[in-house]
Parts: C-alpha cells; sequence; structure tokens
C-alpha cells in the first residue's frame, strides 16, 4: 500500500480522534494538517513498527502535544468546582482515556503512541476516565429507537452519575422532549425507524438552546467524508460502554469549558 492509501486509510478516523481530543472541527484538522505537512517533508518521521494506524497517531501525538496552546492554563480559573478539577486534567490523561475507549487501541499500543509504559497508561487513563465522568454530572436525553440500544444507553448513562430525562425514538418525540426537559447533554441515533433523522432533531432543537450532543450510528464514514459540517463527537455501532463514557465526557467538558471561556458583557 502507498503512502498516500495508508492515510487516506486511517485518516477519517484521525480525524474524529482530533476532534473529540480539542473539542472542535477546526482546530482538530489544523493539528491533522500539520501533521500531515510534516509527513511531506521527512516521510521518515512516521514510525510504523507497530503498525501503519499507531504510527499515524503517535506522529500526530507528537504534532499536538508540541504546541503550546494546548497548555490548560487559559481554563485554570473557571468558577465552577468541578469544573475546576476537569481544568486540572492534563492533555496526557485526556488522550490515553480517548485512545483506549474511542479508538480502540491497546494498551501497548498507546504506550507507543504517547511513550508510555502499559502501568503509566493504565493510571492516565483511569485518572482522566474517573475524573470526568464523576464531576460533570447532568440531565441527558437519550434519541434511539432501538429498544435494547436505548436500555443499554440508559443503564450506562446513570451509571456514570446522570440522570435520563426521556428516550426519545422519532424525530417528533425528541424535540418534544428536548423543548420541555432542556437536557443538558444529548445522546443521539443518527436514523430513526420511523424514519426520520436524529441529525435533523438535534439540528432544529441547536437552534433554539445550546447543548453538547453525542451521534451514534451504524455508518461512521457517511458522515467523515470532510465535504460538509461534521459531528464533533461521533460513536460507531456496535459500542463499548467505555467509548462512550470517554466521548460523552469529552462533549460535556469542552462544552462548559467554551462556555466559561465566553466573555461577559460589563455590568450596566
Amino acid at each position: 500500500m502507498s503512502r498516500s492509501q495508508l492515510v487516506a486509510e486511517h485518516l477519517p478516523l484521525l480525524r474524529r480522534y482530533a476532534r473529540a481530543l480539542t473539542g472542535s472541527q477546526a482546530s482538530g484538522d489544523a493539528y491533522v494538517a500539520a501533521m500531515l505537512e510534516a509527513m511531506l517533508g521527512d516521510p521518515s518521521v512516521l514510525d510504523e513498527s507497530h503498525g501503519p494506524r499507531a504510527g499515524l497517531f503517535r506522529l500526530f501525538t507528537q504534532i499536538w502535544n508540541s504546541v503550546s496552546v494546548n497548555d490548560d492554563a487559559e481554563v485554570t480559573t473557571l468558577p465552577m468546582p468541578p469544573e475546576r478539577r476537569l481544568s486540572n486534567i492534563t492533555p496526557l490523561p485526556r488522550q490515553a482515556f480517548l485512545l483506549l475507549s474511542l479508538e480502540g487501541f491497546s494498551e501497548e499500543e498507546v504506550g507507543f503512541i504517547l511513550g508510555t509504559d502499559v502501568a503509566e497508561t493504565r493510571r492516565l487513563a483511569d485518572t482522566a476516565g474517573r475524573e470526568m465522568a464523576a464531576e460533570i454530572a447532568t440531565d441527558v436525553l437519550i434519541i434511539e429507537d432501538e429498544t435494547f440500544i436505548a436500555m443499554d444507553l440508559e443503564s450506562l448513562v446513570k451509571n456514570l452519575g446522570h440522570n435520563v430525562v426521556g428516550v426519545a425514538r422519532t424525530h417528533a418525540d425528541a424535540v418534544a422532549l428536548a423543548k420541555n426537559k432542556r437536557p443538558g447533554l444529548i445522546l443521539a441515533d443518527i436514523q430513526l425507524a420511523d424514519g426520520s433523522s436524529g441529525l435533523d432533531a438535534v439540528n432544529e432543537l441547536l437552534r433554539t438552546f445550546e447543548v453538547p450532543v453525542v451521534f451514534i450510528t451504524a455508518y461512521p464514514e457517511r458522515f467523515l467524508t470532510g465535504e460538509r459540517p461534521e459531528p464533533a463527537f461521533l460513536i460507531s455501532k456496535p459500542f463499548q460502554p467505555a467509548m462512550v463514557s470517554a466521548v460523552a465526557s469529552q462533549a460535556l467538558f469542552f462544552q462548559r469549558n467554551s462556555r466559561n471561556r465566553t466573555p461577559k458583557a460589563p455590568a450596566a
């Protein structure tokens, strides 16, 4: 396989990881572009000793960790105690957590990507996962038409300390529930049983109030094309509970940090 084919094969999921890590499609793509530029300038920077996919993620990690903007200093003054604790979670634990939970790398591969050993990888992932899941409890709306999947999500969400305000099976149900309950997080399937779209329902809701959304789909490749705005937080079916935990925590983390960074209007 040529180098360009190798990159093309793994680029969509690398872009997903970059967005989950940075909380922004534009920011994530900028780091991926910087990684590609580094490869073009010197192909030898790609270490494929643990496989090409792990090599790409390792190179991306080296680029991401080398840029000073990733310092958490700008969020250390958040006013809410849980968010202050979250702001102290450094980028490295978040990376370990996402690489294991979202991307499905083994502990050995994550160690290779981050430059850590297995014991340190476990410690980093446990630190991020425990603190991020425990400190951001909120009301959750689930948009899912498959009964057993909805039950699994509801149980998982409750085990993470969140409160489920409702389960919607259609576009109309989702809009009605969300407008009435105003959830702090939405987990949404994209294709619903009645032919309606969870994506359309969410877009309608986002015109009336701001809420972080995690999309769940059996066909992620349809939404990772780069041809239109893409969901920043996307989970593939079948999913692992740890993946839902990782992505939901990231969505809440970046939503709340973003809200608290917004400059306030001066008092009258």
